[in-house]
């Protein structure tokens, strides 16, 4: 009923809206819907925002840099943010197995997922009592750029960018131009896809953004189904002396939780007449619902040639409901938990940059980061029935201050230094300062050599802290761990960037080494008891190549490899290759397209095997491998007319198994059997697009 009544208003707003814009665009010269055209050559002169909190060339930034436009997204075959951004350099995308709902987290170089801050529009979307950024919650077509910046983000961005920061930055309205975007597709498994957008300037300097999206399926697996709604408005003001943006956002989501894919021969399983298992779903009754919800202000200005600076405030709210079934074998029922997860997150910035003579700038800022974290627990009876008295709630406030200074200097052309500091306050592990050192060589017009140090760090979330202990069964359950320690260390990285044959050529390369000491993660015992706990050490090193070729003018071909040697050392344990962690990945993406408006994309991907569990800590030989795997994606579109395009998206074409994760099954008998989540298989969608 919620689903119906969200989606319906979110489509009778836009179309009064599309009327109104379509009034007020009577005489307006009809544009392309192909929108941007693509370009001659690839540059080296963009500008990114993300590295230095400040617009700075890609040539200036002692960082490696992925920056992706509109255009990149309309032509990839992926059907999620995490799957577009897996194409690229140095970024492994990871997906707790093919189910509709299933989180999708972004590692960079190896690191962990809450190592990457994810941003939109500034606002930092990462759960703050998990750490993590889901990524499958951001809709692709509200994203106008991502920037992707590698390297310790720590001095600007605080606890978690260790390994990188993503940047999206939503679509705002354009001048001269109304924008009307309506979008339907459906696909395998009764995959449906809605959504629209509608844009345009009121006034002068004043316009809106508006875009909705629906997502439906019933999943490949049994409990595997996702029903999921979001609505987004950005409100601009753009003016000669002031800049002011408000952009808001709710996204609400329905799904089932499967689990791992039990051992071959495992039968549907009931209990008191419910069905608590199946051949191909670990559970049959977990549940999971979301409901997420930001606000962001931000204002701008640059009151003479020297000064500029930025304020914004934004707010997040953030609810995760889980609903957890087993069977207990010595009563005969289906007990459980139902737990509901409430973090209220809100942040204040400002900063000033000031730039004192040419080829020089200097960028003074202060944060404060504040949360409320709210656990409330219910166990259930054998009935699914919520037990008297069992209700359990557990809260926790925490806060951070932070005070950053940078300078960059440019003495002359050929090169540039930057450094900075941040002194960070937390209420859970007091002070921290973070130093961050850059250099940027300009020996050649096309060449860009990047040295890049930093310190990061990451306090404990108030999920590794303040877990209640939760029993499943069978001796397994969860628990936090208040005697944590933050995670620190260091990220070196050196980088060449080369242009040729007058920009058809672009060639990137990178070194990076970092490591972290007392890495916290949830380590489960012989009986599958996961405790948060910190690790001894976490490191690696690593190298990555990628290049980015148009050989004509119709035809855009990518390739990136990346190579990690991660390793793991658990506190009296052995050194061993990381779990999860991939030693060698590679992507291809060939884009073709024609004045007759057909436009192909083949995008292929390799990941090499990785241990997936080790028996014990000082094991190095893992007892559970992920298998090696490639994949191919394509897509095909087609433009009609001035204003519909047809387009169809296949995934994972030649249906190759693969796991992503590992975790216990255990049936009926208390027999435990380690099992994985299976990767996506095969699947198609096919979608019609009508711009104006």
């Amino acid at each position: 009923m919620r689903s119906t009544w969200f989606f319906s208003l979110a489509v009778s707003v836009i179309f009064v809206l599309a009327g109104l814009s379509q009034a007020l665009a009577q005489e307006e010269e009809k544009e392309s819907p192909q929108g941007k055209e693509r370009p001659a050559e690839i540059v080296m002169e963009e500008v990114v925002v993300t590295a230095t909190k400040t617009e700075e060339r890609r040539g200036d930034i002692p960082n490696s840099v992925i920056i992706m436009d509109e255009i990149d997204i309309q032509e990839s075959p992926a059907q999620s943010l995490g799957d577009f951004l897996a194409n690229e350099l140095g970024i492994d995308w990871r997906t707790y197995g093919n189910y509709g709902g299933a989180s999708q987290e972004i590692h960079i170089r190896g690191m962990g997922g809450d190592g990457t801050q994810v941003f939109v529009n500034g606002a930092n979307v990462n759960s703050p009592s998990l750490g993590t950024a889901d990524v499958s919650k951001i809709p692709l077509n509200s994203i106008e750029r991502v920037e992707v910046v590698k390297g310790s983000g720590s001095l600007l961005y605080g606890t978690g960018a260790m390994g990188g920061t993503v940047n999206i930055i939503t679509k705002g309205p354009t001048r001269d131009k109304v924008d009307l975007k309506l979008s339907a597709g459906y696909g395998s498994k009764d995959t449906y896809h809605l959504s629209l957008e509608q844009g345009m300037f009121l006034s002068s300097d004043m316009g809106y953004y508006l875009a909705a999206t629906h997502r439906e399926t019933d999943g490949s697996r049994d409990n595997s189904d996702l029903r999921h709604n979001d609505i987004s408005l950005k409100l601009v003001r753009d003016g000669s002396d002031l800049d002011i943006s408000f952009y808001g956002d709710y996204t609400d989501r329905e799904y089932g939780r499967p689990g791992v894919q039990p051992p071959p021969g495992t039968q549907d399983f009931f209990a008191s007449g419910v069905r608590v298992y199946s051949s191909d779903a670990a559970s049959t009754l977990d549940r999971s619902s979301d409901e997420d919800a930001h606000l962001v202000l931000e204002v701008n200005g640059n009151p003479s040639d020297r000064v500029g600076f930025k304020v914004r405030g934004d707010y997040t709210h953030m609810e995760n409901y889980n609903l957890t079934r087993y069977y207990n074998s010595f009563s005969g029922g289906v007990p459980g938990s139902k737990t509901r997860t409430t973090n209220q997150f809100s942040t204040m910035e400002g900063n000033a940059e000031i730039r004192p003579f040419q080829g020089s700038s200097l960028l003074l800022g202060a944060d404060y980061r504040d949360y409320d974290w709210e656990n409330e627990n219910v166990s259930l009876d054998d009935n699914g029935n919520e037990i008297s008295g069992s209700r359990a709630r557990n809260k926790a406030h925490l806060y951070s201050k932070g005070i950053y200074a940078e300078a960059q200097y440019r003495p002359i052309r050929f090169f540039k230094a930057l450094a900075g500091i941040r002194q960070e306050s937390h209420s859970t592990f007091g002070h921290k300062n973070i130093p961050r050192l850059g250099i940027v060589l300009n020996p050649l017009e096309d060449t860009v050599l990047k040295f890049s140090r930093g310190k990061h760090f990451k306090a404990p979330t108030p999920n590794d802290l303040f877990w209640p202990r939760e029993d499943w069964g069978w001796g397994m359950g969860a628990e936090g761990n208040p005697n944590l320690k933050p995670e620190t260390g260091w990220h070196s990285d050196a980088t060449l960037e080369q242009r040729f044959l007058d920009g058809k050529v672009f060639v990137t390369t990178s070194y990076f080494k970092w490591d972290i000491d007392d890495k916290i993660r949830w380590v489960p015992d012989a009986s599958f008891f996961y405790r948060a706990q910190n690790l001894d050490r976490y490191e690696a090193d690593g190298w990555e190549l990628g290049a980015r070729i148009r050989p004509f003018q119709n035809m855009a071909l990518a390739l990136a490899y990346t190579n990690t040697d991660a390793k793991e050392q658990r506190a009296g344990g052995a050194k061993r290759q990381a779990l999860y962690t991939p030693g060698q990945q590679f992507k291809g993406v060939l884009t073709f397209w024609t004045e007759s408006g057909l436009n192909a994309n083949v995008t292929v991907r390799y990941v090499e095997e990785r241990p997936g569990n080790y028996k014990t800590d000082t094991s190095v030989q893992p007892n559970k491998i992920l298998e090696s795997c490639w994949t191919t994606d394509i897509k095909m579109e087609q433009n009609l007319h001035d204003h519909w395009t047809i387009a169809l998206l296949g995934s994972n074409v030649f249906d190759k198994g693969y796991e992503t994760y590992v975790a216990n099954f255990t049936d009926s008998t208390g027999k435990a059997t380690l099992s994985g989540y299976p990767g996506a298989g095969r699947s198609f969608l096919l979608t019609v697009r009508y711009e104006y």
